[in-house]
C-alpha cells in the first residue's frame, strides 16, 4: 500500500475516470478539506452553487449529458436539502453520486455515548443513511480506509449500472489515510437476461411486427438511460417502420428522422399523431413508461401494445421476465424483419405559423409558433413542470439528445438549475434554451447566480402568467375557460423577474408583445457571455391550444 496514496485521492480519481468534469458544492467543514485539498487540484473543476436543491437539479441535468454527475454537500443540514433532486434523479433513472461530508468517528461516537452534539447531528449515524437508502442504489459510510476502496467502488459500479444515484458518506477523519491504489477501471454489470425468454418474446414479437398491417413502435426513454440509440435507430430502420416518442423521451432519436411521426402523449399530442396511435394495430413500445403526465387522459390499449421496459415483455395476456431491453432488440435485429409494404400516411411536416403583428400581445399558444424558429441542430431545449410541457412537447428538435424534462418525476423548478449542469456538460457546444413557469422559477432562481459567476449562456424563458397555471390545471382545468377565480392557493405573489438580472450580473428582458419578444431573443443569441433571462408576459387564463381537452 502506498502510504502518501490517500482514501480522497481514491474518491477523486474514481469520479474522473468516470468521466466526471465538474463537481457542485456546497462549503461545509465536514467536506471543505476533501474539496480544497483534493478535488480543486484534480482535473475536476468545482462550481461553487448557491444551495443543495439547485446543486442536485444541476447535477442532474449534467448526467443527462455526460453519463454521470456529482455533488458534495455537507452532513443533514446540507444533504437533507438535496432529497428532492435525488429522489427525482432515482425516479428517472439519472446516475447522479451524492457525496456527504460527514462528522469523524470521534464527533459521533461523543454523541452516541455520552449525548454531546456536534453540529448538524440529529439521531446519530444512522439519519442520513436513512433517508438516502430509499433514494439510491447504493448507501456506503467510508469509515474504514482498508474497505474505502472496496466501498467507494461497489457504490460508483451500481451507479453506472442501474443508471441512478448513489449516496456516499465520507467521513472527515477518513479523507487523508492511506488506502491502496485504483486497480483497473469501473465498468458497468453485465446486462442480464433469460436467454429462453428472451428468444420466446423475440418470436412473439417479430410474429406481430411481420402480420400487423398498421405497426407503430413507441421509442421510450429507457432507450437513452440505456445507451441503445444506435440499435433502436438500427431497428426502425430495419423494420421500415414509423415511430412516435413521448414527452420524457422526445428527442433521444433525432426528430429530423424521415421515420419520426411526432410526440405521442395521450391527448396532448398533434391530431395526426393521435390518429396514428388510433389507427395502428400493433404498437411495440421500447423502453416506454407509462406515467399520467406522459399519456395524457388516453387509455392505453393493452391488448395491441407490447411493452418492453423494467426487464420484462408485457403484451396482453403474455409476460415474460428477466428481458433486458438491449438483448431483445439484438434479437429483433438478429431476425432481419423488414416491412417495405406499409401504407401509413406521411406524418405531417411542421408548419409555418402566421406570423403575427409586433404589436400583438403574446398568447401561450403565439409564444410556442414564435420560438421554433430558434431552434436548430445546434440547440438544447429543456422544459420545467409547468403548462410549458404541452408547448415544448410540439417544438421540433433535430439534435439527438436535444430535450430535457423531467416529466416522470415533475418537481417544479427543476429547469433553471438543471441548465446549469447541462451546459457545462455540453460545454457550451449548443446553445441552452429553457422554458420555465414563473412559479417554478421563483423556487430556483438563484440559478442565475451560479451561470453568472461561471459564464454560462443558457436562455431562460420564465412564462409570467402570474399562476402556478399547471397545478390549477390539473385539479380543475375549466377555471382557464371561465370567469372563476384560481384557487388562491395557485395565485403567486408578483416578481419583477427581469430585474434579476442587475441582481446577480446578467442580462435580463421583459416582453408582452411578439415584436419585442423577437427582439429579446435576438439579443439573447448574441450574448455569450452570462445567461439571459426573458420574463415572458401571458394573460392568466392563457394556455397552449393542446392542453385545451382537458374541461375539468
Amino acid at each position: 500500500m502506498d502510504a502518501q496514496y490517500t482514501v480522497g485521492q481514491y474518491l477523486v480519481d474514481r469520479l474522473r475516470q468516470l468521466g466526471l468534469g465538474h463537481l457542485f458544492s456546497i462549503a461545509g467543514d465536514y467536506s471543505i478539506e476533501w474539496v480544497n485539498r483534493y478535488v480543486e487540484q484534480s482535473q475536476i473543476e468545482v462550481i461553487e452553487e448557491v444551495n443543495e436543491l439547485n446543486a442536485g437539479f444541476a447535477a442532474d441535468g449534467y448526467a443527462r449529458i455526460r453519463g454521470i454527475g456529482a455533488l458534495c454537500v455537507t452532513y443533514s443540514a446540507g444533504a437533507l436539502s438535496a432529497v428532492n433532486a435525488i429522489a427525482g434523479a432515482y425516479v428517472e433513472k439519472v446516475p447522479v453520486v451524492l457525496i456527504n461530508g460527514t462528522p469523524s468517528i470521534k464527533r459521533t461516537l461523543a454523541f452516541e455515548q455520552t449525548g454531546f452534539s456536534s453540529h448538524h447531528f440529529i439521531s446519530g449515524r444512522q439519519t442520513d443513511m436513512q433517508a438516502f437508502e430509499h433514494l439510491t442504489v447504493a448507501a456506503v459510510r467510508v469509515d474504514n480506509p482498508d474497505l474505502a476502496p472496496m466501498m467507494i467502488d461497489y457504490a460508483l459500479t451500481q451507479c453506472i449500472t442501474e443508471k441512478r444515484p448513489v449516496y456516499i458518506e465520507l467521513l472527515e477523519d477518513m479523507v487523508d489515510l492511506s488506502c491502496q491504489q485504483p486497480v483497473g477501471s469501473l465498468k458497468p454489470a453485465r446486462v442480464m437476461s433469460d436467454p429462453a425468454n428472451v428468444e420466446e418474446s423475440v418470436a412473439q414479437l417479430n410474429r406481430r411486427l411481420e402480420s400487423a398491417a398498421k405497426p407503430l413502435i413507441w421509442v421510450g426513454i429507457e432507450v437513452d438511460r440505456m445507451g441503445l440509440h444506435e440499435k433502436a435507430t438500427s431497428l426502425i430502420h430495419q423494420l421500415n417502420i414509423p415511430y412516435v416518442s413521448q414527452l420524457l423521451s422526445k428527442a433521444v432519436l433525432s426528430e429530423d428522422d424521415t421515420l419520426f411521426a411526432g410526440v405521442f402523449d395521450g391527448q396532448a399530442s398533434t391530431p395526426a399523431v393521435k390518429d396514428f396511435a388510433e389507427d395502428a394495430d400493433f404498437i411495440l413500445a421500447l423502453g416506454v413508461w407509462l406515467t399520467d403526465l406522459n399519456t395524457l387522459g388516453w387509455d392505453t390499449d393493452l391488448d395491441k401494445t407490447a411493452f418492453v421496459s423494467l426487464d420484462t415483455v408485457k403484451y396482453g395476456t403474455f409476460f415474460s421476465p428477466q428481458v433486458s431491453l438491449e438483448h431483445l432488440i439484438d434479437g429483433l435485429l438478429a431476425g432481419k424483419v423488414t416491412r417495405d409494404n406499409l401504407k401509413w400516411p406521411q406524418a405531417p411536416a411542421h408548419g409555418v405559423a402566421p406570423v403575427a403583428s409586433s404589436e400583438a400581445a403574446i398568447t401561450y399558444q403565439g409564444f410556442y409558433e414564435v420560438i421554433p424558429q430558434y431552434i436548430d441542430e445546434y440547440t438544447i431545449v429543456g422544459s420545467d413542470a409547468s403548462l410549458n410541457y404541452f408547448g415544448s412537447l410540439l417544438l421540433k428538435v433535430p439534435s439527438a439528445g436535444g430535450f430535457v424534462a423531467q416529466s416522470s418525476y415533475s418537481a417544479i423548478g427543476y429547469i433553471g438549475p438543471a441548465a446549469t449542469g447541462i451546459c457545462l456538460a455540453n460545454n457550451n457546444d449548443k446553445r441552452v434554451m429553457v422554458f420555465a413557469g414563473d412559479g417554478g422559477f421563483q423556487m430556483s432562481a438563484q440559478c442565475l447566480s451560479t451561470q453568472t459567476r461561471f459564464g454560462l449562456n443558457p436562455i431562460i424563458f420564465v412564462i409570467n402568467n402570474g399562476v402556478y397555471g399547471v397545478e390549477q390545471w390539473l385539479a380543475d382545468a375549466s377555471v382557464f375557460t371561465s370567469n372563476r377565480p384560481f384557487y388562491k392557493s395557485c395565485v403567486l405573489h408578483p416578481w419583477n423577474y427581469s430585474a434579476l438580472a442587475g441582481v446577480f450580473g446578467c442580462q435580463g428582458w421583459k416582453v408582452s408583445t411578439y415584436g419585442e419578444l423577437r427582439n429579446a431573443v435576438n439579443a439573447a443569441l448574441e450574448n455569450s457571455t452570462t445567461p439571459t433571462l426573458i420574463e415572458v408576459v401571458v394573460a392568466n387564463k392563457s394556455i397552449p391550444d393542446n392542453a385545451g381537452w382537458k374541461k375539468r
